[in-house]
């Protein structure tokens, strides 16, 4: 890809994909297993799975990372509880770290004001991600989860172009709609030769505190028979848990419920 890159596909004659683009890490970070984490739309989930998943990590004794690659809607810091501005020094920027260890980066942690619109265009926020990757130092770190924007746009072309990806989750919801969209993600990702470990249903089911009855309430999932489809696992399906959102508005996601999340981590384990 060169500096002239349009970032529009359709109309290029140069083949991205058989070509080697990933860029070096920093020269202080160690960074054994890149996982993105997408989904086909907005709305499902999908940063807080991506919490949920380092917060499961780390806890099992990894030393985790999240790359927060939804630059325009960057939501991983109020996750955890972080503010403020990173710093940095002549060698690069210090990612933040939770209250567990884990370390992040995002431009929210990077802006003079949390509240301030990132109004930037395509390439600049594709060169941004780069810059994530190339000028933070991450240390040495097991597992690093990139939290990408929905859709198949610029940053999700830069992540799988430029990061040394061993695969990628695909978080979902139940409705046939999200589904149907999921397939574009699905698709890209094997056009990028990027890895699909398996899908994540979240908001699967609501759970009845009086009676214990669940209630699908996005209707029944048809996720297990386009996974059957493409030959990919349904690694994990997650309720609607009142109670992991308000940890989530709080900044205390690292105070939720990961259990569900074990066979995902299983997943990623053995990649």
């Amino acid at each position: 890809m060169s500096e002239s890159c349009s970032h529009d596909c359709a109309s290029c004659s140069q083949d991205c994909a058989a070509r080697d683009l990933r860029l070096p890490a920093n020269q202080y970070s160690t960074v054994k297993h890149v996982i993105g984490v997408v989904s086909g739309k907005g709305g499902v989930g999908k940063s807080t799975v991506t919490a949920m998943l380092a917060v499961a990590a780390q806890a099992q004794g990894f030393q985790t990372a999240i790359l927060d690659a939804d630059v325009t809607g960057p939501s991983i810091p109020k996750m955890f509880g972080l503010h403020g501005r990173a710093e940095g020094s002549a060698d690069g920027i210090f990612p933040m770290e939770t209250k567990t260890g884990i370390r992040v980066m995002s431009v929210n942690l990077l802006l003079e004001k949390e509240d301030a619109p990132v109004i930037w265009r395509g390439p600049v926020i594709s060169g941004m991600i780069q810059q994530f990757w190339q000028e933070v130092i991450w240390g040495d770190v097991d597992y690093m989860f990139v939290d990408m924007p929905p859709g198949t746009g610029d940053v999700p072309l830069t992540v799988f172009q430029s990061l040394p990806l061993d695969g990628i989750l695909v978080v979902t919801t139940p409705q046939e709609l999200v589904t149907l969209i999921v397939k574009k993600a699905y698709n890209m990702a094997k056009e990028m030769n990027i890895p699909v470990l398996g899908f994540i249903e979240n908001m699967s089911w609501f759970e009845c505190p009086d009676c214990k009855k669940r209630h699908a309430v996005f209707g029944e999932s048809k996720l297990d028979g386009v996974a059957a489809g493409y030959g990919i696992p349904v690694l994990a399906r997650l309720p609607i848990d009142p109670k992991n959102t308000s940890l989530a508005d709080k900044g205390a996601i690292e105070l939720s419920d990961t259990d569900a999340l074990k066979s995902a981590l299983d997943a990623i384990e053995k990649k």
